[in-house]
């Protein structure tokens, strides 16, 4: 019998160097029933050659141009076109192992889930990547390698069902903050949009707004999803304004979470202060010119970082390290940035 439609959003923006590498990893799904869905954002190099060609070849591939959106917009358009019963989003630079959609499919119907989704493994070269592959192809084969990998693969890997507030604690503020590597029924994002205008936390805040249509979800310990370290990806950019979207996206996540639970409050404190502490690493690795530049950038930190400090019990939600570099840099500012940018500096 035939499965139910799955529809694979994949949205790009100069993405000559990988789109067709990622297609194909789609491609070769051993889950038979899928559309793809690319959506061409703008871009300026080869990327609608390639994706034109990718249309021609394959049939069960759309593509949609729109005018340098940005990602969630994008990512929104794809999904009014949509058709499948169940949605997954990934990355144009990123991979998908063979059998990973196959793989989330059968644990959401298993699970009777709303959402299911798996890890994902770092990668930055071909060799890399295909060892990616073997390890997870090895792990079905060797315990099933005549067929039936999903079936019995899934008794083996470790997986957590989670009710909403679970979902909430449990997954999403332990950093399980993505929108890819997952796949979503219909129902569930149907009445949901990736909130736009922002450039880093958009997946984090979609997987909040989902929280009140979600009745339960499965998160699998399957290496799946291949995650390319690109040297160009947004957060391996300098600073620019727009990285200040770390802190605004966990102050705007924190507003909806604490309608749900005013309990949660020292929990999303300690994300908030954990996102001012990166902000502020990222501007001080510029250079001495782009620091000055963005003085008033590192001003507006140190004050949000004094709001949260305020909140009690705060700081013990945060990482190893992060309750130091918080209080010295609140403390010592100008000395704490110095300090870190020379750091760096001598580490490359």
């Amino acid at each position: 019998m035939k499965r139910e439609l799955i529809s694979v959003i994949v949205p790009v923006h100069n993405g000559q160097a990988y789109l067709e590498n990622c297609i194909d990893s789609i491609v070769n799904q051993s889950y038979d029933n899928l559309e793809i869905l690319i959506v061409n954002d703008g871009s300026t190099d080869r990327t609608a050659d390639i994706c034109g060609h990718l249309q021609e070849k394959y049939g069960n591939l759309q593509v949609f141009t729109l005018a340098d959106v940005g990602v969630s917009a994008a990512r929104n358009y794809a999904m009014k076109q949509a058709r499948g019963m169940f949605l997954t989003f990934v990355d144009a630079d990123d991979r998908l192992c063979s059998g990973t959609i196959s793989f989330l499919y059968d644990r959401i119907m298993a699970t009777d889930s709303d959402l299911a989704g798996c890890r994902f493994a770092v990668w930055g070269t071909e060799a890399q990547w295909e060892r990616v592959c073997r390890t997870v192809s090895g792990e079905i084969v060797g315990i099933n390698g005549a067929g039936g990998e999903t079936e019995r693969m899934s008794a083996t890997v470790e997986e957590h069902c989670y009710d909403r507030q679970q979902y909430l604690t449990d997954s999403i503020l332990k950093d399980n903050c993505r929108c890819w590597s997952k796949l979503y029924r219909r129902q569930l994002i149907d009445h949901v949009r990736f909130r736009e205008g922002l450039t880093v936390g958009e997946d984090m805040l979609f997987l909040v707004d989902l929280l009140p249509h979600l009745n339960k979800a499965v998160e699998t310990e399957y290496p799946g999803y291949g995650y390319y370290q690109n040297p160009a990806g947004v957060m391996q950019r300098p600073f620019t304004p727009s990285y200040m979207d770390q802190i605004r996206c966990w102050e705007m996540a924190a507003e909806s979470i604490l309608a749900m639970n005013k309990g949660l409050k020292p929990q999303m404190a300690g994300k908030i202060i954990t996102s001012v502490i990166l902000t502020v690493g990222k501007i001080a690795m510029c250079s001495g010119k782009e620091r000055r530049k963005a003085q008033a950038y590192l001003t507006v930190c140190r004050e949000k970082l004094k709001e949260q400090l305020r909140v009690p019990e705060s700081t013990a939600y945060l990482p190893g390290g992060y309750l130091i570099k918080a209080r010295f840099f609140y403390c010592l500012p100008g000395l704490y940035v110095w300090l870190y940018h020379g750091l760096h500096a001598w580490r490359r």
